[in-house]
């Protein structure tokens, strides 16, 4: 055979097999972070939300917020924004900036600005009323005499860098009497700050009714009450139980007053029970209102007495899917053979139980391939496994709002060992101290909006940083932690209080999640750490 023809032909099907080739290595999936920003005006250290990659700037009063200036930025190496971020910004509205290595990553920059504006006069009923889109700071009197009105306290922007003006008077708090007369009902006052002027209206109405409840609240074992009444007078609160002959006064240190606005909190209160209460300010006095406080609710398997191995081979923190409340990783750790959170005999002192939590941090291997496995336990349920990645859904339906919860834990602080993903906003190394966290949540997440399900709503999925838990979401209105940074060798009591946002809202479900490792969901950890859990309660007084 003709050698040319052999080449000829081994030549063609390279050049055919090459035109068929393709570059199948995937790019290095790195993500872009911003480690941290600095900026000129500042009130407070920066706010930095690494899950939903979004970085708050909390600006002093003074600062101008058109003109922010961004004095520094601290970036992942290489990464490229589409935009310069130091310089003059102006973030009245947010700022989005793309950065880019191999992925897209998209961040917001913020800033938020607190303007204590202020509007008071003599013989006020309650708080003043702030109409921010309008411009309009309305006072109500109990006097008809609206010729003669004593402005106390006016303040209608930053401290010292304001200018107020009506008619051609500079307003000062040495001349505000020229503002007495309100028969037309309004002032126009010119303010001027950071060579920008904008309209405000003052206004003062009379109202006959002296004090009045604003809002109430009534939870579990405690009550919030909210009132109006008339500034300067003596304002207070007395409650009793309905059907009672009783009146209990509430003591003047429990009572938190603003001017004509006035609260407190009642306490010891009984579960779902009717309780009357007035306000009362001065000589005068409110309506009768009423209220029911809400059901305890139980907090199930709260001694961690129920483990069950079930028909799939794993162990639960559970006897059967029915009673199902808390759930672990362990579904996740048996494709590798591992359990990292079973029952223990090693129980608190005093436990009327037999079985403690026991959680315990390791490298599960499947194929030869490792990865960090952090022990853990929480209310929600496991999902499934994709690959060496989990998926978990958080929360239980909740509608009573618990003040703190109490339990008792032991903790061995390992020293980390294994870093799958750098956690966003640390700089951790092999060699630092490994930590135990648990937190709690209140809150009206959705499914639709988080992932989950209609029971347990919120999915965290370890290979997407974006959906791990955010304590600072709209949907959360109680929340509290314990990072523990210290092996605690004996069993300690501990309680966690709930920071609420809101009084008013309900919660819809409950969140309660423990961990060896607080940095597990990055597979950032140590293969040392346990943790033993026994006897949580809610506490709800």
């Amino acid at each position: 055979m003709n050698t040319n023809h052999i080449y000829a032909s081994l030549l063609l099907v390279l050049l055919l097999s090459t035109g068929c080739i393709k570059n199948d290595v995937p790019y290095p999936i790195i993500a872009c972070v911003i480690d941290s920003i600095a900026a000129d005006g500042l009130a407070e250290t920066p706010a930095y939300d690494q899950t939903n990659r979004k970085i708050t700037l909390p600006l002093l009063e003074t600062t101008d917020i058109q003109a922010v200036n961004i004095t520094d930025v601290s970036m992942t190496e290489g990464a490229q924004p589409s935009e310069p971020i130091v310089g003059i910004q102006n973030l009245t509205t947010p700022m989005s900036v793309t950065l880019t290595l191999y992925q897209n990553y998209e961040w917001c920059i913020e800033a938020t600005q607190t303007i204590t504006r202020e509007f008071r006069v003599e013989s006020q009923i309650g708080a003043t009323e702030w109409d921010m889109e309008n411009k309009i700071a309305k006072a109500t009197v109990s006097t008809d005499d609206l010729a003669n009105i004593s402005i106390k306290t006016l303040k209608l922007g930053p401290a010292g860098i304001t200018r107020m003006v009506w008619r051609s008077t500079e307003l000062s708090d040495t001349n505000l009497y020229v503002l007495h007369d309100f028969r037309d009902n309004e002032r126009r006052i010119e303010v001027t700050c950071h060579d920008r002027t904008e309209t405000w209206w003052l206004r003062v109405e009379h109202t006959d009714a002296k004090v009045s409840f604003t809002q109430i609240d009534g939870w579990s074992k405690t009550a919030w009450l909210y009132a109006s009444g008339e500034s300067g007078s003596t304002m207070g609160f007395s409650y009793r139980a309905s059907g009672s002959d009783t009146w209990i006064d509430v003591p003047a240190g429990d009572i938190k007053i603003d001017g004509g606005a006035f609260q407190t909190r009642l306490r010891g209160l009984e579960p779902e029970s009717v309780y009357e209460v007035i306000a009362y300010s001065g000589s005068d006095t409110s309506a009768v209102e009423k209220f029911m406080t809400e059901r305890t609710a139980p907090l199930p398997n709260a001694g961690f007495e129920e483990w069950a191995t079930l028909s799939d081979g794993i162990l639960h923190p559970f006897l059967s899917e029915s009673d199902a409340f808390w759930d672990t990783g362990n579904k996740g750790a048996k494709v590798a053979g591992a359990t990292i959170s079973q029952g223990s005999p090693d129980i608190r002192p005093g436990s009327s139980g037999s079985t403690s939590a026991e959680l315990t941090s390791l490298k599960a291997s499947v194929l030869g391939i490792g990865k960090f496995a952090a022990g853990n336990i929480f209310i929600g349920t496991y999902a499934k496994t994709e690959g060496t990645n989990g998926r978990v859904n958080f929360g239980h339906p909740f509608t009573a709002r618990p003040i703190a919860l109490h339990g008792w834990v032991k903790y061995t602080q390992g020293t980390i060992d294994e870093i799958g993903k750098q956690p966003q906003g640390t700089t951790l190394q092999k060699g630092d101290k490994d930590q135990g966290s648990i937190y709690i949540a209140v809150g009206t997440w959705k499914a639709a909006e988080y992932g989950g399900t209609d029971t347990s709503p919120v999915q965290i999925y370890t290979a997407d940083v974006s959906t791990f838990f955010n304590s600072n979401a709209p949907d959360v209105i109680g929340y509290g932690e314990w990072m523990i940074n210290e092996s605690v060798n004996e069993w300690r009591e501990f309680t966690i209080p709930l920071d609420y946002r809101r009084t008013d809202v309900v919660p819809t479900h409950l969140i309660i999640v423990c961990s060896a490792s607080r940095w597990g969901d990055y597979f950032t950890g140590s293969t040392q750490s346990r943790m033993w859990l026994d006897d949580f309660e809610l506490l709800w007084d």
